[in-house]
């Protein structure tokens, strides 16, 4: 799948759930609930312990997409793209993210909030600009704003997203949304709340028509 077609299959799917836990097992059980609730696109962040190692594993599924999160630096880079990562997120601009991440037909998301920080992403290489903190920099208000002057650019707020406000981002121009605790609650995954986090899952799914 080239890094065009990644990105159709982004904007298709609408939300990927953003996978920040403590604990990989706890990564995983979300992950297995989110797909039972027929999610299919995952972003594991590295914040978690043996992220790699569990990239790697996903990755051998054939029916889901996973990609890394946080990535810090391009030998992190590297190595999520060898355990089968198909796109690369960090919150900020990092331009040695792009070479190895292009080189594997892979998408890279790179972070900004203000026009000029969005040219700067791109620039680096990015085919995703991330706008994080989403919430607390204005909302679905600040993507309509940045859409205004940036059209051509394809945005994924992520900090803040729920399914109470999906369609509130995809109608002021985000491309797809990044939905992190709304959908990854580790309390409930640690409490064994399947039935919550899928609830929520299909919430989302609904949320996204």
């Amino acid at each position: 799948m080239s890094s065009t077609n990644l990105i159709e299959t982004l904007r298709a799917a609408r939300v990927v759930p953003v996978v920040r836990t403590r604990s990989a097992a706890h990564a995983e059980t979300a992950v297995t609930w989110l797909r039972q609730a027929g999610l299919r696109i995952f972003e594991i962040t590295l914040t978690i312990p043996g992220a790699v190692d569990l990239i790697a594993r996903l990755a051998k599924d054939p029916d889901i997409l996973v990609g890394a999160g946080t990535v810090p630096d391009a030998a992190a880079a590297r190595a999520c793209l060898d355990a089968g990562a198909r796109f690369l997120v960090a919150p900020w601009v990092d331009p040695s993210l792009a070479e190895p991440c292009h080189a594997a037909g892979a998408t890279l998301m790179l972070g900004a909030l203000t026009p000029t920080e969005v040219r700067a992403a791109l620039a680096a290489g990015a085919d995703v600009v991330k706008v994080f903190p989403a919430s607390s920099i204005g909302g679905p208000g600040h993507i309509r704003a940045l859409a205004s002057v940036l059209p051509q650019v394809a945005f994924c707020p992520t900090g803040g997203a729920e399914p109470g406000n999906v369609a509130a981002y995809l109608a002021a121009g985000a491309a797809f949304v990044g939905m992190g605790g709304a959908l990854v609650d580790e309390k409930r995954i640690a409490a064994g709340d399947r039935d919550a986090i899928q609830s929520v899952a299909r919430t989302v799914l609904e949320s996204r028509q």
